[in-house]
């Protein structure tokens, strides 16, 4: 972060007697934290995606004066259209950097970072007077919740609690509890629907999955991909020797010989790649021409999102499993929830 200019610097401890000022109380955030805030926030910058992605979901778009440039790149180039006043928000900054200067000049009353900002970042907007609120959508052990990659016991009960806790956190900090509720139940229904129908399935039925980034890159244990696929009835292939993400060789893909082959919304063109590239052609997946693009909906990141929790999975569980969820019809599922949550009716692929 840049120095700040005296006169900035005046108008940020300005700002931050003000804050103090007001009714305030005290939130606890993802890496335990303890975060005092107004009773009321209606300015918050927010330099975290999947943040940004809960805000909107939670109608409090109108609150967002200031968001991470990269925002498109993370979320999707049609993200946009659902949310088309993102593009008239200042950007001023990504993931592990702000520009001070911008941020004074937009007076926040909270700042939402990744639980792995560098600790100097916090710090820095700290000193301002301005709240910082880390969130990780993880519910982690001591010392490990500010981490890109932590060491969990339990992954599922890591991410669905975090999953929980970090909505609940966030739409309470904007005054939408009730919104937040709606949320996260929308989100477990969908899932409770996938695990009423597939049951236990053992793992000698599930089919063998593996998720295509560009570059080889994938996703292995420690990131939600690998739950969305055991939800919805697949086993990573890539789980036992990839830990959070990294490129693979191509020799390791070809030994895995995965059944199926997923590739996010975001990144069309490895789907074109894999069905044209002569080393892909003795994989199973390809093969038998099961090389899927997710919908935008499923957001397979390393975190996950509501829609993927209560569409994607659903979306997967039918790929895999067409026979048993026959009656389902994505396409009007996602309407529901895109024109409930998003405001806007979907129209991307199923």
């Amino acid at each position: 972060m840049r120095k700040l200019t005296p006169l900035l610097l005046l108008a940020a401890l300005l700002m931050g007697f003000t804050a103090r000022a007001m009714a305030s109380r005290v939130i606890t955030d993802q890496i335990g934290r303890q975060v005092t805030i107004p009773d009321k926030v209606d300015r918050v910058v927010v330099l975290q995606h999947q943040t940004l992605n809960l805000l909107v979901q939670l109608n409090a778009t109108n609150k967002i004066v200031g968001i991470l440039s990269n925002w498109k790149q993370e979320l999707g180039d049609s993200y946009a259209r659902l949310v088309p006043q993102l593009n008239n928000i200042p950007m001023l900054g990504d993931l592990t950097h702000v520009d001070a200067e911008k941020l004074v000049t937009l007076h926040p009353q909270v700042v939402f970072v990744t639980n792995y900002a560098p600790r100097e970042m916090i710090d820095s907007i700290s000193a301002l007077g301005i709240p910082v609120v880390a969130i990780s959508l993880r519910h982690d052990a001591p010392g490990e919740r500010d981490k890109l990659n932590p060491t969990q016991s339990d992954e599922g009960k890591a991410y669905d609690s975090g999953l929980r806790e970090g909505i609940t956190l966030i739409a309470d900090i904007v005054n939408k509890p009730k919104e937040g509720k709606a949320l996260i139940d929308a989100a477990f229904a969908g899932r409770k629907l996938v695990s009423e129908r597939l049951g236990n399935l053992p793992d000698a039925q599930r089919a063998r999955a593996y998720m295509a980034n560009p570059d080889l890159i994938t996703y292995g244990s420690g990131k939600y991909t690998g739950l969305m696929m055991a939800h919805a009835g697949a086993l990573n292939v890539a789980a036992a020797t990839v830990k959070g993400y990294k490129q693979v060789s191509m020799e390791q893909v070809i030994a895995w010989n995965p059944h199926v082959i997923f590739v996010q919304n975001r990144y069309p063109q490895v789907v074109k790649e894999i069905e044209s590239d002569p080393k892909w052609q003795t994989i199973d997946a390809v093969r038998h021409h099961r090389v899927w693009l997710m919908p935008d909906y499923a957001k397979a990141w390393g975190y996950p999102m509501p829609e993927a929790v209560g569409l994607g999975e659903l979306w997967m569980a039918k790929k895999l499993y067409p026979q048993k969820f026959a009656d389902i019809d994505m396409q009007k599922r996602a309407n529901s929830w895109y024109l409930r949550f998003y405001r806007h009716p979907y129209q991307g692929i199923n």
